[in-house]
């Protein structure tokens, strides 16, 4: 883990502008008629609709994505009652979590009021504006009084995530650490060090999923809470147990299955988990110091069933994990409350999730190839992707189920599907390149099979259905490496170009080669030893009709790529060159940009043809394209020679192409920003257009352009490199492509094959 100096700390919260969450418009605001409409006079007709039907501030306002976090200081994080305002940068902390998980919009609001009467009367007066309420870092047993009466009072989702953010989260984990155990919950002695408010409601949620009371003995700091005792409230008296030969911690644990412990740390010693029963569990959640280390636990019992707060040991019991899910559930069906069929709801998604195959994200953050459900994995990673899918939908339809919902949701793929769009996942762009190849699967060659991302990429392109994965490489190696990362290869196809069984391929496409280039020197034997070379290999059975697309780059240099490309492939008869385009997403739109791997000084003519092509190219995800010819200098302001090749591709584009918009030469700012190009410039094609595809003047400026973009803006999706000008379906991966990465590629490639296939049929019918 790594130390966090105060000084790093305060630098951090300091720096530019002070805090970590900021308010930003969603609509236009750039005219007087935006402002008009945004404010007087057009702002008075929503508010008398939401007069007429009070539910329309859900459909007028940002109510529906609202949610309040709540404080008033008196149980900060360890620190204890520090007040209201010393609270405010955790509370900021948690605004950040929500929206960075959950897409969800925060105030956090600090009020200065010790006395639950009087604090909720001004939580109560402040309601109408949210979606939901958050409470965060008040101490017990006022906790408990506030929060049932607001959610009595309110007709929005309430929930103090201290009680039951732990309580679910840890109670997913207790379900799934009994099944690894093969122990029964129902017969499990269960210890809870701790009677603060998430001690009882964890405590409480365990007994939701099958934990009997009987086997229940919890401790405070006074020691066991039993019977005996006079000194309890209402909450420690309903687990008070009438055991009398238990008193302390070290006597509570043994022969116990389980210990939770919600108090401080170092209060565990080994001896008392060596006392422990067979496979003892132990969640270890004292902040920021455990009741015992993971290393003492570990080295007292090899056999122990771990969980703690921390990032750095596995099973971590995080609330990240729940409360982002839970409210954006929730506010999707504009429930009325959060209630315990939802926090159910929510503790079984989150307890399913961690039996599925773990995603490639996962794997990467935490620098491991094979997470797999057992001793240590029964929690899901607070990073992976799904969480917002699968428990979002799983609470908003316990919701709609229990009757607290208002607005029900109708197609559950379609929600899910939002929800990855809502964080950034999956844009539209990538669920049709998605949809479109699955409708069509193709047959395609993933020449590095051997590499473990691309490897998982033919899996999971498998799973999705988008095509029919090839694997190039020594098969008992490709096996080996699917079982350590637990990969199924079911209905995969490998072949292992080097075995003797594949001698007469290699013969053959050697032969087929060598008639192909037997002018420019090629000889049968020459032609036969590339055989045994993957992209040499994969590329002719594309050319031989046998594959259908091939993928390669996660180890091969470019230059090698694409000498073996022409070579085998060959460059579309209408052109002299091919090149490549990446896609940028983002929430700005979506720009095409050209060309970003191949073409490293185009001269004029490599320029028309690499604009024709990326204008092809946009056309093939079936939008319009509107060209920008980028250069450093705008129409004629420089005479070099990098502005005059632009400008003289610029002509011939327009000459050949009256009806496309393209113009240059012209900087990337101007290309960009239409506002400023009209003003400044409205004699081009591009006047009051919005350009979405660049054509850049050499490799570098495409490259350090897309490269910048990705490295500066985490909400920007990158796709590429897509080729534009081959015979065929032969795609390249940069080098350090996620699974993801290559995933869409592999969906642009079966596009590709497809549509080819079509021309070949429309071609050969004519």
């Amino acid at each position: 883990m790594v130390k966090i100096s105060k000084e790093a700390a305060l630098a951090y919260h300091e720096a530019g502008r002070p805090g970590k969450i900021e308010v930003k418009p969603t609509k236009a605001y750039r005219t007087q008629t935006d402002l008009s409409l945004a404010y007087s006079p057009g702002v008075a007709y929503p508010c008398l609709e939401i007069q007429q039907n009070p539910d329309d501030a859900y459909k007028y306002t940002a109510k529906g994505n609202l949610v309040a976090v709540i404080s008033n200081g008196t149980a900060v994080l360890g620190l204890g009652d520090i007040g209201a305002m010393s609270g405010k940068p955790v509370m900021e902390g948690k605004g950040l979590l929500f929206k960075i998980y959950g897409g969800i919009d925060v105030f956090d609001i600090e009020v200065a009021e010790k006395d639950p009467e009087k604090f909720c009367e001004a939580v109560e007066r402040i309601a109408p504006t949210f979606g939901g309420i958050n409470l965060e870092d008040i101490k017990a047993p006022e906790c408990f009084y506030i929060e049932e009466r607001l959610k009595k009072t309110l007709d929005i989702p309430v929930m103090h995530d201290d009680q039951h953010g732990t309580a679910i989260i840890s109670a997913a984990g207790l379900k799934n650490a009994m099944e690894v155990i093969h122990k029964d919950i129902k017969k499990v002695k269960i210890v809870v060090n701790g009677a603060g408010a998430a001690a009882i409601s964890c405590t409480k949620l365990y007994m939701a999923i099958g934990a009997q009371k009987e086997n229940i003995v919890m401790l405070d700091s006074k020691g066991v809470i039993s019977t005996e005792r006079q000194d309890l409230n209402e909450q420690k008296k309903f687990f008070a147990t009438s055991r009398t030969d238990i008193h302390t911690l070290a006597e509570a644990v043994k022969d116990a299955d389980v210990f939770v412990g919600l108090s401080k740390g170092n209060v565990l010693s080994k001896e008392m988990v060596q006392s422990m029963a067979k496979d003892p569990v132990i969640f270890a959640l004292a902040n920021p110091v455990p009741e015992i280390s993971y290393e003492d636990a570990m080295d007292a019992r090899p056999d122990v069933l771990m969980s703690t707060g921390r990032t750095d040991y596995p099973n971590q019991i995080n609330n990240v994990i729940g409360f982002p899910y839970i409210f954006r559930g929730a506010l999707d069906v504009h429930a009325r409350a959060i209630n315990e069929e939802m926090k159910l709801a929510a503790v079984y998604a989150i307890a399913d999730l961690a039996k599925q195959p773990v995603p490639d994200v996962v794997n990467d953050v935490y620098k491991v190839n094979n997470l797999t459900f057992g001793r240590n994995y029964f929690i899901p990673k607070p990073v992976d992707p799904r969480l917002i899918t699968e428990v979002s939908a799983a609470v908003a339809k316990a919701a709609m189920d229990s009757g607290v919902a208002r607005k029900p949701i109708e197609d559950w793929d379609k929600y899910k599907k939002s929800l990855s769009v809502l964080l950034g996942q999956e844009t539209k762009l990538t669920q049709k390149l998605y949809a479109t190849a699955a409708a069509h699967p193709q047959r395609v060659v993933f020449a590095e099979a051997v590499h473990p991302t691309m490897l998982k990429a033919a899996v999971q392109a498998k799973a999705e259905g988008i095509c029919y994965p090839i694997l190039l490489g020594n098969d008992e190696v490709i096996t080996k490496m699917a079982d350590q990362m637990d990969l199924s290869l079911e209905g995969i196809e490998i072949v292992n170009l080097r075995h003797p069984s594949e001698q007469e391929r290699r013969e053959r496409y050697a032969r087929i080669l060598t008639e192909k280039r037997q002018r420019e020197g090629y000889t049968y034997q020459e032609a036969n030893d590339k055989m045994f070379e993957r992209n040499y290999f994969g590329m002719m059975m594309v050319e031989t009709g046998e594959a259908d697309a091939f993928i390669t780059g996660l180890y091969t240099k470019y230059s090698n790529t694409i000498k073996v490309v022409n070579e085998v492939i060959g460059i579309r008869p209408e052109f002299k060159h091919f090149g490549t385009m990446h896609i940028i997403n983002s929430p700005k739109g979506t720009l095409y940009l050209a060309d970003t791997l191949v073409n490293e000084n185009p001269d004029t003519d490599a320029l028309v043809d690499i604009a024709k092509l990326a204008a092809g190219s946009v056309r093939f995800f079936n939008e319009k394209p509107v060209v920008g010819m980028v250069s450093h200098s705008n129409f004629g302001s420089s005479q070099s020679n990098g502005a005059k090749k632009v400008r003289q591709a610029v002509e011939i584009m327009q000459k050949q192409f009256p009806d496309l918009p393209i113009d240059g030469e012209l900087q990337l700012g101007f290309a960009i920003d239409q506002e400023l190009r009209d003003e400044q410039y409205p004699f081009t094609r591009l006047y009051g257009k919005k350009v979405n595809t660049l054509v850049f003047p050499n490799l570098t400026a495409a490259r350090s352009s897309y490269k910048m973009l990705q490295l500066l803006d985490a909400d920007v999706e990158i796709i590429g490199p897509i080729q534009m000008g081959l015979n065929k379906p032969i795609h390249f991966i940069d080098f350090g492509a996620s699974v993801r990465d290559v995933v869409n590629i592999v969906a642009v490639a079966g596009i590709d094959a497809y549509v080819n296939k079509i021309k070949n049929r429309i071609n050969a019918n004519k």
